[in-house]
């Protein structure tokens, strides 16, 4: 879903697959992608989907998403490959927030950025940040939620927050209405 609406439709594959096929089907040119671990491909395509981003914010918006699983797969993966030679490819990837680092190098976001482990999007903890980060931190805008990507499923809920108000769009931005935004669609 997004804004409501249903825009792309996979087949019952497993959680790696549908991240691959989402990436043809969304005609993102990036590279990169295939060299990230499922929890950074999620979190990049649903950020890709809810840009373009302004280029007026970019120097001043935060990257708050949080997690519960963060990358224990890749850490699992990472383990293994240490009983031969250690991967470095994967090793980079044994941090939940390297997530954050993906998005913010694609989109040239600049400010502050926190990854946190919650086992679920926590709306009113969310609010509380990000009405400090625009009040106290110089934060013009904020690509906010929560991510989960394991090889038993993928959900994503991300929210791009801007000033004056801190709204979602249209839609004012608070605990109720972006708790209201992710159980309805």
């Amino acid at each position: 879903m997004l804004n409501g609406s249903s825009f792309l439709a996979l087949k019952e594959t497993t959680a790696e697959e549908q991240s691959l096929e989402a990436y043809r089907q969304s005609g993102v040119q990036y590279p990169k992608f295939f060299k990230m671990d499922l929890l950074s491909r999620t979190a990049f395509l649903c950020a890709e989907w809810l840009g373009p981003y302004p280029e007026e914010y970019k120097l001043h918006t935060a990257t708050l998403i949080s997690t519960l699983s963060g990358c224990i797969s890749v850490d699992h993966k990472f383990d293994q490959s240490r009983k031969s030679l250690a991967s470095p490819a994967l090793f980079v990837y044994t941090l939940p927030n390297i997530m954050l680092g993906e998005i913010c190098i694609r989109h040239g976001f600049k400010g502050e950025q926190q990854c946190s482990i919650e086992a679920a999007l926590n709306p009113a903890l969310l609010q509380f940040q990000v009405a400090d980060l625009f009040a106290h931190r110089g934060t013009r805008a904020c690509l906010c939620g929560h991510a989960e990507a394991t090889d038993q499923g993928i959900e994503v809920q991300l929210a791009w927050v801007t000033p004056g108000a801190e709204s979602l769009g249209a839609i004012p931005f608070s605990a109720q209405n972006l708790k209201q935004i992710f159980t309805t669609h």
